[in-house]
């Protein structure tokens, strides 16, 4: 039987990534990740939520976010949904987080400031 697990979100990182090696030894860049919701209600007047996505990213593609990202970026991601059970005071739990496939930033990079030229009193040639 078929079957299809992918997520696609876009939206801005809750937090500057940050990236942890496993027991075995491979690199996990982590994240969060805020999406923005509109709609109307029943009386027409806008309203507005956000929703929290626990991302990780293995390998090259972790590299890169590291590097690359920051909290505030606007990104478009692709991935699929995995969710966790674990023990915890006796009690079970799950953790659903998103495993990062493909990243692409929406923003340009943000500018440096350029370095101011000092001030000269020589004459510009014309």
């Amino acid at each position: 039987m078929p079957s299809l697990n992918r997520v696609e979100l876009i939206g801005r990182l809750g937090k500057d990534p940050e990236t942890h090696v496993t027991p075995t030894g491979k690199k996990v860049c982590s994240f969060s990740l805020a999406v923005d919701r509109r709609w109307k209600n029943v009386d027409g007047e806008m309203k507005s939520a956000t929703d929290w996505f626990t991302i990780d990213a293995w390998g090259h593609l972790g590299e890169v976010i590291q590097q690359y990202l920051h909290k505030g970026r606007l990104i478009y991601l692709e991935g699929r949904l995995q969710t966790d059970r674990y023990e915890h005071e006796g009690e079970t739990r799950f953790v659903t987080r998103v495993i990062a496939r493909h990243m692409q930033m929406l923003e340009p990079k943000p500018e440096e400031e350029e370095p101011s030229l000092p001030e000269t009193d020589d004459e510009l040639p014309e």
